[in-house]
């Protein structure tokens, strides 16, 4: 496989880059999309594959499948990769949400229910009691159905981390995003040290539940820094691992350095797997 090595931080380079035929998607919207979108809409929710402008929305809405966004719309980080509008304060908690995503879940015949949030770093707990209700809330309305969090960092804190541990998911999930090198230039008061340590202390207090991380590449990462980063994720306990090819939501956002073809995905996952 070629090595991933980075490119150099050219705009002007990074502009022209076009999609290539593998990433380019003929978006269909069907009568099960607007269905799952009502769905969300008429209770007030949110989902981050509206807000976060995922390309594959129309794609996983046909489906029924959706990823809840907990605590609103607005987070108290500006990552620059990801397209969910910020602010320093974010919006009040609505108590009613944890209720409503339970019945919208049941409502689409979730069967798997994946719950994530923007960043609440103005809450003193940081959202993790309201992210554990919405949890509860569908284990008890949905109980057939398996729940996975993807969450914040949290600031690597046990004490926000132990709330889960009542009603604990089925996954958790925590991103690392990308290799320790790129961490300041793509992720906004998040650390590859806190990231780790959040996804371990996780498997330490909820040992029996599976722990996921997810990486971005094509943002300018090597091969090495890629091994370092499966090696350092495995040290931590993390049982599933997923790898995806950044996509720039707008211009104002970091630009793609490099398309990664598909058969360098299979190497990867096989050095993932060793």
């Amino acid at each position: 496989m070629p090595a991933l090595q980075p490119t150099a931080a050219s705009p002007n380079l990074a502009e022209v880059l076009r999609l290539p035929p593998w990433l380019n998607k003929r978006r269909t919207l069907t009568a099960t999309t607007h269905q799952t979108s009502q769905s969300l809409k008429s209770r007030g929710l949110h989902s981050v594959c509206h807000e976060a402008k995922c390309p594959n929305l129309a794609e996983c809405y046909s489906r029924k499948t959706v990823t809840f966004l907990l605590m609103g719309d607005t987070c108290t980080r500006g990552c620059r990769f990801c397209h969910i509008k910020t602010r320093r304060t974010g919006l009040p908690l609505n108590p009613e949400e944890p209720r409503k995503i339970a019945q919208a879940a049941r409502e689409l015949g979730l069967k798997h229910i994946v719950l994530t949030s923007v960043a609440r770093d103005d809450l003193p707990d940081e959202g993790a009691e309201h992210f554990a209700a919405c949890v509860k809330a569908c284990r008890m309305l949905v109980p057939e159905a398996r729940v996975e969090v993807l969450t914040p960092d949290f600031h690597g804190q046990a004490a926000h981390l132990q709330k889960f541990c009542t009603t604990p998911p089925d996954i958790f999930n925590h991103n690392l995003e990308t290799v320790e090198r790129l961490q300041p230039t793509v992720r906004h008061r998040a650390t590859y040290v806190t990231s780790l340590q959040t996804l371990r202390l996780a498997k330490q207090l909820m040992p029996s539940v599976i722990t996921k991380s997810g990486v971005m590449v094509g943002l300018g990462e090597s091969n090495t820094e890629l091994e370092t980063c499966f090696k350092d994720l495995r040290e931590g306990g993390v049982d599933i691992l997923t790898l995806g090819q950044y996509l720039r939501p707008s211009k104002k956002h970091l630009p793609v350095r490099r398309f990664v073809p598909l058969a360098e995905f299979d190497t990867l996952k096989q050095t993932a797997l060793s």
